[in-house]
C-alpha cells in the first residue's frame, strides 16, 4: 500500500476499549492504556494530545516505548485571560515534539462580546512568532462553540492573516458543518440559515460551490480531523449535559441542562445491536467520506499542498460518543484505515 505523505494520528480522548460491558467513559483511561491501543491498533503514526504540565515525563517515556510520537495538540482558549496559557501551551507543545498547535478560541471574549476578526488576527499572529522561535506553529480549527461555528468568518480572518504575509493554517473538522446540512436549528446557532436557504452558503460538499472547495481552493488546509458524523445527525440522547463539570470546549451554559448532547458524531462501522440508540444507514455517512476524498485528491494534485496531518476524532465527549457502546478505539482505527485505503486509491502511480 503506498504510503500517505501526512502523518495520521488518533485524538488521545478516543483511545478507549469500549463496549456494550463497558460504555465510551468522560473518565479516561490511564495513558499507558491509551498509547498501547492506539500503538496495537497498527494503522497511526502518532499520537494527538497535549499533556499537562505534570504528564510530561510520562508521554516522552510512552513515545519512546510505543514508538508513537506526538506530532499534533489542541486546547481551548478564551481571548481577555488565556493569552498566557497559549503561551505556556506552545512550550509545551514544543517539549513533546508536536510541531502545531490547534487553537479552539471561545465565540465570547472574557468582556462579554462575541471576539472581533480583528482580535482573532492579532492573537494568530502573536501565537505565530511566539510558536515560531519554538518550531510549532499555531492553528485555527471549525468547531462548535467557537468563534468559526460562524463558517462566514473562517475566509475573512484567513484572508486577513495572509494579507500579512503569515501562512494561515487551518484545521479543517467538518463533522461540525455535515452535522448542520438538513438541520435548520442549528444553522440557526451558526447564523447562517437563511444564507443556506438563500443558497448563499453551501454546506453538502457535493454541491458546487461549497465551504470545502473553497477552503481548499485557498491552499489553507494543514490539518484535517475526521469525525464520523452525518447530515442532521441524531442527538446523543444517552448522554444529558450537565453544566458545571467543567467539560473541555463546552460552555457552563445553565439553559443546556438536560439537554441530549449534540449530534457530531455517528458510528464509522455498523454497530451491533445495543451499541447505539440510534438508527444506522451505511449511506449517511458519504458526506463524511466525500470531504476525506476531497482533501486527499487536493494534496494529490496541488503541488504546493500545505497538507501535513491528518487525525480521527471519534471521542468520548456528550456531544459525541459519551456512553455509547461500540469501540471507541475500533471505530478510530477503521477511520484511519480508511484513509490509507483511500490515499491508495487516489495517490499517483510511480
Amino acid at each position: 500500500m503506498t504510503k500517505p505523505p501526512f502523518s495520521i494520528g488518533c485524538n488521545g480522548r478516543g483511545a478507549q476499549a469500549s463496549s456494550i460491558d463497558r460504555p465510551v467513559s468522560l473518565e479516561e483511561p490511564p495513558l499507558e492504556e491509551q498509547f498501547r491501543l492506539v500503538a496495537e491498533t497498527g494503522v497511526f503514526d502518532h499520537f494527538d494530545r497535549l499533556p499537562l504540565p505534570d504528564q510530561l515525563p510520562a508521554y516522552r517515556a510512552l513515545v519512546e516505548r510505543h514508538a508513537l510520537p506526538v506530532r499534533t495538540a489542541s486546547w481551548f482558549y478564551r481571548l481577555g485571560e488565556d493569552e498566557p496559557l497559549i503561551g505556556r501551551n506552545l512550550q509545551i507543545a514544543a517539549e513533546i515534539g508536536a510541531t502545531m498547535h490547534n487553537m479552539m478560541i471561545f465565540t465570547h471574549h472574557a468582556a462579554g462580546h462575541v471576539v472581533t476578526d480583528d482580535e482573532l488576527v492579532d492573537c494568530y499572529l502573536r501565537s505565530y512568532d511566539e510558536g515560531a522561535k519554538l518550531g510549532v506553529e499555531p492553528a485555527y480549527e471549525l468547531h462548535v462553540n467557537m468563534w468559526s461555528e460562524d463558517f462566514r468568518r473562517v475566509t475573512p480572518v484567513a484572508e486577513a492573516v495572509m494579507r500579512r504575509g503569515v501562512p494561515f493554517n487551518y484545521v479543517l473538522d467538518y463533522s461540525h458543518g455535515i452535522f448542520k446540512i438538513g438541520n435548520p436549528a442549528e444553522q440557526e446557532i451558526s447564523g447562517v440559515r437563511a444564507d443556506v436557504e438563500a443558497g448563499r452558503l453551501i454546506l453538502d460538499p457535493f454541491e458546487p460551490g461549497n465551504l470545502v472547495d473553497e477552503w481548499l481552493d485557498m491552499g489553507i488546509v494543514r490539518w484535517l480531523q475526521v469525525r464520523a458524523a452525518v447530515p442532521n445527525g441524531p442527538p446523543n440522547i444517552w448522554s444529558l449535559h450537565e453544566p458545571g463539570r467543567g467539560l473541555a470546549a463546552l460552555p457552563d451554559d445553565p439553559d443546556q441542562a438536560g439537554k441530549p448532547g449534540r449530534g457530531i458524531m455517528y458510528p464509522f462501522t455498523k454497530p451491533a445491536p445495543g451499541e447505539w440508540h440510534s438508527p444506522w444507514h451505511a449511506w449517511m455517512l458519504e458526506p463524511c467520506k466525500e470531504v476525506v476524498r476531497k482533501v486527499l485528491r487536493h494534496h494529490r494534485d496541488t503541488p504546493d499542498s500545505r497538507l501535513d496531518f491528518v487525525t480521527t476524532e471519534m471521542i468520548n465527549l456528550p456531544d459525541y460518543g459519551h456512553n455509547a457502546r461500540f469501540s471507541l478505539i475500533g471505530q478510530n482505527a477503521a477511520i484511519a484505515a480508511f484513509v490509507r485505503d483511500s490515499w491508495a486509491e487516489i495517490a499517483p502511480e510511480g
